[in-house]
């Protein structure tokens, strides 16, 4: 048997990365239903569901690259929309113009990603769409809370120096709304590629779809995946508590509040509201902790 990486899972195969080509696998049974657990590593935990592109699987070989997927080897981590396995970073894009950015969505990815303890990059692409003081004043919310970001044009190659560097020998999950440029940035990184695009749906203000299903690409010594866009996205299960947490600006101020459970809401000497009073925290990141928390607290009540 051989150990490599699964890339792309299309038409009941599944393409795996390895040996510098790609085989393209049937699967056992057990695989296709769902169930990992009897093919586990020794010793290693149960592996729940079927094969996730990005998984380290063990396979056997045939001939003219084709072969039977075994087993999936134990997964470091796996984000469950879009869901990849064993990725090392998450690239978010967010898009400036045309549709205008939602920075609620953003703020919901950011915590679907620390959720799973991922790094993320934000790219805001379209810059070509907007002033370069509009780009800088959102780099400057997302600055400010502790992320890594940067503003790019698909279009004209701008940023793009940097995102190379940035997913240098890594796998990397391209994420973010429809329309936001995805696939124009895969498709500038290496034009081989040739992704599908499509217009912004004028009707809907937001884009069509246009990537159908996850895949790794081979980009910078490494491996990206452009995913298919959404338009909606629901908060990991989380508590009151932990909330805050995913907010790296109000987590680093929390234990200067006077109470220790506090929600940074209605609590007299919160030191969250005294720091949003002093600008030192976004008004618009503080709104949508706001947001998030309502929910949170509805589906306490609910379950």
């Amino acid at each position: 048997m051989r150990e490599g990486l699964l890339i792309k899972a299309y038409g009941g195969f599944y393409y795996v990365r390895a040996e510098g080509r790609t085989w393209e696998l049937s699967a056992r049974g057990r695989l296709r239903r769902g169930s990992t657990a009897e093919v586990a590593a020794p010793g290693s935990p149960a592996l729940p569901g079927a094969p996730v592109v990005g998984d380290r699987v063990m396979f056997t070989p045939m001939e003219n690259c084709s072969g039977t997927l075994e087993s999936i080897l134990p997964r470091r981590n796996v984000l469950a929309r879009p869901r990849v396995a064993n990725v090392d970073q998450v690239l978010l894009v967010v898009p400036l113009a045309h549709p205008d950015p939602d920075l609620n969505l953003t703020d919901r990815m950011l915590i679907c990603c620390q959720s799973e303890r991922l790094q993320t990059l934000i790219c805001f692409n379209k810059l070509d769409l907007v002033g370069r003081e509009e780009a800088d004043r959102l780099l400057s919310v997302y600055g400010k809370a502790g992320y890594q970001a940067f503003a790019a044009s698909a279009l004209k190659g701008d940023g793009l120096d940097t995102l190379r560097r940035a997913i240098d020998g890594k796998i990397s999950v391209m994420a973010g709304p429809s329309g936001a440029g995805k696939s124009t940035i895969i498709n500038a990184l290496d034009p081989c590629f040739a992704q599908g695009t499509g217009e912004v749906s004028r009707k809907l203000g937001r884009g069509r779809h246009t990537t159908r299903h996850v895949e790794l690409l081979p980009v910078a010594d490494g491996f990206i995946a452009d995913t298919p866009g959404f338009s909606n996205l629901d908060l990991p299960p989380l508590d009151r508590a932990d909330l805050a947490k995913h907010f790296p600006e109000i987590r680093s101020l929390a234990g200067e509040c006077r109470f220790l459970n506090c929600l940074h809401h209605k609590e007299p000497d919160c030191a969250v509201k005294q720091a949003l009073d002093k600008g030192l925290i976004v008004a618009s990141r503080y709104r949508n902790y706001l947001s998030f928390l309502a929910e949170v607290l509805v589906k306490e009540r609910t379950y």
